[in-house]
């Protein structure tokens, strides 16, 4: 593979003009396709195959006015003061009024005579119908939703705007995310050492995601998916860009430090060796996305392989264009020569990579101190995550300052915790003789009025042909309780028996039963989800280092990072810590598909230092075998890179912990914290010092296995020898004066 990678180098910088502009052209046709020829992004989490999901899809079809969106208005009278007095009443009015006239709606209910109102007479709510799905409805009539509370203000009331419409539209691009990209660059200056050197990542990543991204815009016309995933694509391209054309970029920088080393050559070995850790890590990362598939659920599907499509498109511009660019730039990318530093101890430099050293060094001398600290400290981490809760995302989840959370707080305040984990039982009579009907709707609603933890039932509402009827159960529990799961499975095996019996079917949907199910759902696939992408992981990191060990312990210690991750997140964002930094819901589960999309995401990610990391390793055991100097010369070598690509990892993700939605915010902190967890604490210093014990048998592979598995050559072992001085004068690539230097690449070293 090396050579091959190495004639691919060479060939894009030689041709650098052609591949440059083949990007380009692919960038403006990806583009125009995006913009022009987009589809609509989804906002809704359904799942076919679920009772929840078979239930919703039969409203849209026979019952669309109970299946549109709904604005909930919810009130509540100043401190001291009720709902019922004619001020208050005047100002609902009023309120309301101007609720009906926005576009779209098609009712609105009184709370006085729909009986919506608190016990206490301090807190009611109306809702406002529309014709049309949630995800249909326009911003501008969400807007006239927003204006039409000020009348309520106005008058001293609280009203708060909740319901499936109100959820805001999600958006990136912010501040947060700009300031991310920002400390990525930094961060490649410091490391590179040159603001040139820097920006070809960024120019890079942002080409790839270009791509990537406005292609899957364009695929969304033709396959159905949600916002998130257009944003996971996002965010994972864009760091795995950066990251992947720094590993390239500074293996370039380190050989040109030599003052022999030849451009073209340099590129070419450049492309072979780190190239070679980029594709293996590549491939893991798109396995683990790709491997979401098996989990049989649509939209985490179409999330998993639109990320890895642009992790797809992120590798072959790692391999192609920043080649190429690297071509055009020539001898400016070759460090500077710097005198020897007077102040310095006997006027000697530090060295390159010289704290790396010393930290290999310290993991290698005392590794078993450095595992216990470790492990200990990683499992403390985890510890939360043994009451992690997992549901939907609702208004819950949205942060508390915003209007979605304050009014699923005071419907929680006056009608009880039962009230926003409402439950909807759509009894179709399809197949059922009409005059049938309104009996076996009676046994359903008999039956559930038995139950002891509903504490409302509301009145049948029926379609106009009479064939589907809709109940909505209260339970006296919230939609976390493990007592309302229990009656989303009682109802479903007793409630709905009468139904079976007359030849219908009866459904138990809601978005708290939605939540249930889809929670099972990951829970059942997750085991197999696992077992694929471990398994191809290790066999993929078996062929590229040769080893059994090396795979197995990189599998441990990302399964310790993993739980690590989820206990962070639950600390954060279940039990509700740092709510105010981070503007998260306090006590809100969390997302349902977090867990399992971490697991992929993460896997592939730690994985990618792994490689880079290990792959220096495994070269120089191979040329000296000497293993505990191979542990020591790959974090010299290596780990200033690893640390600078895990804090532009982060730097990216964490832009997105500040995005108003709870889901993009809780996937961009999760993997913030995973990345730094893994790249730190487990790389940097957990696999130095495994590998410092297990001594040579780190890189022993079995005989019978060693003939099985196909030599791949990441090392660069096959690769031509390097060309001396005198080659390199004569190719002029130096000079930028010889034939294969073109235009750019001449110039004055940094």
């Amino acid at each position: 593979m090396a050579q091959r990678l190495y004639a691919l180098g060479r060939w894009a910088a030689r041709r650098r003009g052609r591949v440059l502009a083949v990007w380009v052209l692919l960038l403006a046709v990806a583009v125009g396709l995006g913009t022009t020829l987009n589809g609509k992004l989804s906002t809704e989490f359904s799942v076919p195959g679920i009772e929840s999901q078979e239930a919703q899809d039969l409203l849209k079809e026979k019952f669309p006015e109970a299946a549109g969106g709904t604005a909930r208005v919810v009130f509540e009278a100043p401190k001291g003061e009720k709902l019922t007095g004619a001020k208050e009443q005047r100002a609902i009015g009023a309120t309301l009024k101007k609720v009906a006239e926005v576009p779209g709606v098609l009712k609105v209910a009184d709370p006085a005579k729909t009986g919506t109102v608190s016990k206490d007479r301090t807190i009611a709510y109306a809702d406002a119908v529309f014709g049309k799905p949630a995800q249909d409805v326009p911003q501008s009539a969400k807007d006239r939703l927003d204006d039409a509370l000020d009348t309520a203000h106005d008058a001293g009331l609280k009203a708060e705007l909740g319901g499936t419409v109100s959820t805001p539209p999600v958006e990136v691009g912010g501040p947060a995310e700009i300031i991310g990209v920002v400390i990525a660059f930094v961060v490649l200056a410091i490391t590179l050492g040159s603001l040139l050197a820097a920006g070809l990542p960024l120019l890079t990543a942002v080409i790839g995601v270009g791509v990537g991204v406005m292609t899957v815009q364009f695929l969304s016309r033709f396959i159905e998916m949600t916002n998130t995933a257009t944003i996971l694509a996002l965010m994972i391209g864009l760091a795995v860009g950066i990251d992947y054309a720094l590993f390239l970029v500074s293996r370039h920088r380190e050989q040109l430090a030599d003052p022999d080393e030849d451009v073209h050559d340099s590129i070419g070995r450049a492309t072979a060796t780190a190239g070679s850790a980029v594709t293996f890590a590549g491939i893991t990362v798109i396995i683990a996305l790709a491997a979401l598939a098996s989990a049989g659920i649509p939209f985490l599907t179409v999330m998993g392989l639109a990320a890895a499509g642009t992790v797809l498109v992120a590798v072959l511009v790692a391999l192609t264009l920043v080649p190429a660019l690297l071509g055009f730039l020539g001898e400016r990318l070759r460090p500077r020569t710097k005198p020897a530093d007077a102040g310095g101890k006997g006027g000697r430099r530090r060295a390159p990579g010289a704290w790396g050293l010393a930290w290999g060094r310290l993991m290698t001398r005392f590794p078993i101190p450095v595992l216990v600290v470790c492990v200990v400290g990683m499992l403390a981490l985890a510890v939360p995550a043994k009451s992690l809760r997992l549901g939907l995302p609702s208004n819950e989840t949205q942060p508390t300052a915003s209007t979605q959370h304050k009014s699923y707080e005071l419907l929680q305040k006056g009608f009880g915790p039962g009230f926003n984990a409402t439950l909807l039982i759509a009894v179709d009579g399809t197949k059922v003789p009409a005059q049938e009907r309104e009996g076996i709707v009676k046994q359903v609603a008999a039956t559930v009025r038995q139950d002891p933890d509903v504490a409302t039932l509301a009145p049948p509402n029926t379609n106009r042909d009479g064939t589907l009827t809709v109940l909505g159960v209260v339970p006296k529990s919230g939609p976390d309780d493990q007592r309302t799961t229990d009656l989303v499975h009682r109802l479903r095996d007793e409630a709905t028996a009468p139904v079976d019996k007359a030849g219908g079917t009866a459904y138990v949907a809601g978005q708290t039963a939605a939540g249930i199910d889809v929670s099972a759902k990951l829970s059942s696939a997750l085991p197999l989800f696992i077992a694929i992408i471990v398994v191809l992981a290790l066999l993929l990191l078996m062929i590229a280092f040769r080893s059994v060990l090396v795979p197995l312990k990189a599998v441990l210690g990302f399964l310790l990072s993993i739980a690590a991750s989820l206990g962070a997140v639950v600390w954060v964002f279940q039990y509700g810590h740092f709510d105010g930094v981070f503007q998260v819901a306090a006590a809100a589960p969390i997302v349902s598909f977090l867990p399992v999309l971490l697991i992929g995401v993460l896997f592939g990610l730690a994985m990618d230092y792994e490689v880079f990391l290990v792959s220096r390793m495994r070269e120089h055991y191979h040329h000296h075998r000497d293993a505990r100097a191979a542990v020591e010369h790959g974090v010299e070598r290596s780990g200033r890179v690893v640390t600078a690509a895990a804090l532009i990892m982060a730097s990216v993700f964490g832009g997105f912990i500040f995005n108003h939605d709870p889901i993009i915010k809780s996937i961009g902190f999760a993997l913030t914290i995973g990345v730094l967890l893994d790249a730190f604490v487990v790389r940097l210093t957990v696999v130095p010092a495994v590998l410092a014990l297990l001594g040579r048998y780190a890189w022993a592979l079995p005989r019978w296995l060693d003939k099985a598995v196909p030599n791949v050559d990441i090392e660069g072992d096959g690769l031509p020898p390097r060309p001396g001085p005198a080659a390199g004068a004569r190719s002029g690539s130096r000079s930028g004066t010889g034939p294969e230097s073109g235009s750019g690449e001449g110039g004055a070293k940094e």
